[in-house]
């Protein structure tokens, strides 16, 4: 788990210890072989049943059926449920009884068939045990960063926990989600919910989120059109685990077999300037700034650096992913490897390889009056529009009135956009044709 995610973490046990305490309950913290924690658990309080929420990372079900077999020996059992998805993997199949590789079809398939039943209202009357338990304290587990502490200021930008999460999703349906379809595309505009890292930590269900919305576009018919495009976001997310599920090695392997054969640069130096921000490319910049500050990345944003990454610099899809799972407060295996390996052109229905973000661009049509840049690259704040997202072109005078040096306050572009594009294509055709050799930065 990455720092960003610890950090998530830590709050969120912190919020849910509260929780409990004030319905009566405590939350005990054990370290150690899951098997042997809850087997010393089943013993101690004499319990017969372990319930969880069911997962889908690669090493799931191995664990789960381990358990099982230990429990049952025992005398006790396990009972898992869908709790963390609004489809299961294993009941999401094309006509040919065979997962599906497409999200147009998938979604599709998802849409028509039983939608997702209302959660559960949680219980009125739980009888706690009243014993004395072992717990472990949350701050010996380090989970916090110290020195230094970098995420000082998170508290202001997050609030991890059920409340937090139930309270994020009312704020976004309120009225953000109005401008989902256009806004979700301009990193300055508030028009995202930011849901994903209190989906990912399961601090609300993905079926309270779906008919929440569903909710909305019912009561406010001019909002349907928005809501739509908002849950096929969230059948992205879906899709993300149906292809991790099925396909277990997406993570660390090619979804498309020819791609093992990519030439990639693995230059250490073009990855730790693109992690700094500092390429040269203010759009590329403000996003790798704007990640490592507050744990989070406009999903636009995200697109842009990955394919910068990838595509610009030649440097290994995993190493981008690496990056991401350690600043990401909502770092998910399953949404990670396959965005990376979508941008990257190596993955399920991903796209083409020669789609290659022009970083310019995308700063100039996404960021169009330039308020996502300036608030990241604040040392570019003071340049025309007309050159924010190329300062290489602006003349001295217009460079010195703003206060930039490049190659001093600001850096040059690592890589020319153009001889980078043509590289990355040349790199293409060479796979295509059998004629490369993998180099791969690990």
């Amino acid at each position: 788990m990455g720092g960003a995610s610890r950090w998530w973490l830590h709050h969120s046990i912190e919020a849910l210890a509260a929780e409990l305490k004030a319905l009566g309950g405590t939350l005990v913290l054990r370290r150690g072989d899951t098997l042997r924690e809850l087997s010393r658990l089943l013993q101690e309080t004499g319990a017969d049943c372990v319930h969880c929420s069911r997962l889908y990372e690669p090493w799931a079900n191995t664990q789960e059926e381990r358990l099982n077999e230990s429990l049952e020996s025992s005398g006790a059992s396990i009972k898992r449920f869908p709790g963390s998805l609004l489809f299961e993997p294993d009941q999401v199949k094309n006509q040919s009884g065979a997962p599906f590789k497409v999200f147009t079809p998938f979604w599709r398939h998802c849409r028509f068939s039983q939608p997702p039943s209302f959660p559960a209202a949680a219980p009125r009357d739980v009888r706690w045990y009243k014993g004395n338990l072992e717990s472990e304290a949350l701050a010996s587990w380090g989970l916090k960063p110290e020195s230094p502490d970098w995420a000082r200021h998170w508290p202001e930008l997050w609030r991890p926990g059920s409340a937090g999460a139930e309270q994020r999703l009312r704020d976004f349906l309120a009225g953000p989600v109005m401008d989902y379809s256009e806004g979700r595309n301009h990193p300055a505009r508030e028009a995202c919910s930011r849901l994903s890292p209190h989906l990912h930590f399961g601090e609300i269900s993905p079926r309270a989120v779906w008919h929440a919305a569903r909710n909305l576009s019912d009561s406010k018919p001019d909002s349907a059109e928005q809501v739509d495009k908002f849950l096929s976001e969230l059948g992205w997310r879906e899709f993300s685990h149906h292809l991790l599920y099925h396909f277990p090695t997406i993570d660390r392997e090619p979804f498309k077999p020819q791609f093992r054969d990519f030439p990639w640069l693995g230059n250490e130096q073009a990855l730790r300037a693109w992690q700094r921000g500092q390429t040269g490319y203010p759009i590329v910049d403000a996003g790798m700034r704007e990640l490592w500050q507050t744990g989070y990345m406009h999903n636009r944003i995200r697109m842009v650096t990955a394919s910068f990454l990838s595509k610009h610099l030649l440097v290994h899809w995993r190493a981008g992913a690496r990056w991401f799972r350690d600043t990401l407060v909502d770092a998910d295996l399953a949404n990670n490897s396959c965005g990376w390996q979508w941008v990257a052109g190596s993955g399920a229905d991903a796209s083409p390889y020669f789609r290659i973000f022009n970083p310019v661009i995308q700063g100039e049509k996404f960021d169009e009056h330039g308020d996502y840049i300036r608030r990241w690259v604040p040392e570019l704040a003071m340049l025309p529009d007309r050159y924010l997202n190329k300062p290489w072109e602006a003349p001295a005078a217009v460079l010195e009135a703003a206060g930039v040096s490049l190659g001093k306050n600001y850096p040059q572009p690592v890589v020319d956009h153009k001889s980078a594009r043509e590289s990355a294509l040349a790199a293409y055709a060479a796979l295509k044709a059998g004629d490369t050799q993998a180099a791969p930065p690990d």
